[in-house]
C-alpha cells in the first residue's frame, strides 16, 4: 500500500513574478524607459551567468549581488557599462536597480492568497533573491512568519542551504514546505532539498494547487 504524504505546514513565497507581476513585463518597460534595446541587454546579462554557480563575483556580479557580497554602486556601474542607448549614448548608473524594480506591480490577489492561508494556520516566509532592492515591507504586516532575502543572508536561491535555513526560521522540515517561485530553477532547487514546489504561472492555478496540498478552501 502506498504511503500517504502529510499535510504540508509551512508556505514559502517568492516576491517577484509571484507577489508582483511578471518579470519580462516589467523589465521591458524599464528598458523602453531608459532608452535602450532590451534584447541586446539580456544577451549581454545572460553572458554573465556561467554554468558553475560557484564562480567568483568578478566572473558573476549577478549571484555576488544576490548575496550581498557586493554593493548596489558597483553591481550598477558594471550593469551600465552593457547598456547602450539607442542614441548611442550611456545608460546612468546611478538610481539603475532603482529603475530597474519600478515597474514590479503589486498583485493583490497573490497577496491576499497567502494571508488566507496564514490565517488557516499554515506557517509563511517570504524567500526572495534581492538584487539590493526595496521591498514593500509596509504592506506585509501581518502576511508572513518570517523573511529570508539572499542579499540579507549571504545566500541565494537555488543554493540548497537558503531553503533549509526558511524551513528552519519556521521550525518546520523541508518535507512539510510548500515552496512558490515563478522560475523553475528555483522550484527545483526547493524540490531537491524535499520541498514541495510549485512553478507559479497564474493566480488561479497556484490557488487551486495549494488548496489540494494543505486541503483547505483559500477562495
Amino acid at each position: 500500500m502506498s504511503e500517504v504524504k502529510a499535510v504540508p505546514r509551512g508556505l514559502l513565497v517568492d516576491w517577484g513574478g509571484v507577489l508582483t507581476s511578471g518579470l519580462e513585463a516589467a523589465l521591458r518597460r524599464w528598458a523602453e524607459l531608459d532608452g535602450f534595446d532590451f534584447d541586446s541587454y539580456l544577451q549581454a546579462f545572460l553572458s554573465w551567468l556561467p554554468p558553475d554557480a560557484s564562480a567568483t563575483a568578478e566572473l558573476n556580479p549577478v549571484h555576488a549581488l544576490e548575496r550581498g557580497q557586493i554593493a548596489v554602486p558597483d553591481f550598477e556601474r558594471k550593469l551600465a557599462t552593457i547598456l547602450v542607448r539607442t542614441d548611442g549614448t550611456p545608460v546612468p548608473a546611478e538610481g539603475l536597480i532603482e529603475r530597474m524594480f519600478a515597474h514590479f506591480e503589486h498583485q493583490p490577489a497573490m497577496n491576499a492568497l497567502v494571508r488566507r492561508a496564514r490565517s488557516h494556520g499554515i506557517r509563511t516566509a517570504l524567500l526572495s533573491n534581492s538584487w539590493g532592492n526595496s521591498y514593500p515591507r509596509d504592506t506585509w504586516d501581518g502576511m508572513f512568519d518570517d523573511i529570508v532575502i539572499s542579499g540579507e543572508v549571504g545566500l541565494r536561491k537555488p543554493e540548497p542551504e537558503i531553503f533549509l535555513l526558511a524551513a528552519s526560521r519556521l521550525d518546520l522540515k523541508p518535507a512539510e514546505c510548500v515552496f512558490i517561485d515563478d522560475l523553475e530553477l528555483n522550484v527545483d532547487g526547493a524540490r531537491a532539498v524535499g520541498m514541495t514546489g510549485l512553478l507559479h504561472t497564474s493566480y488561479d492555478d497556484t490557488r487551486r494547487a495549494l488548496e489540494s496540498l494543505f486541503g483547505a478552501d483559500l477562495t
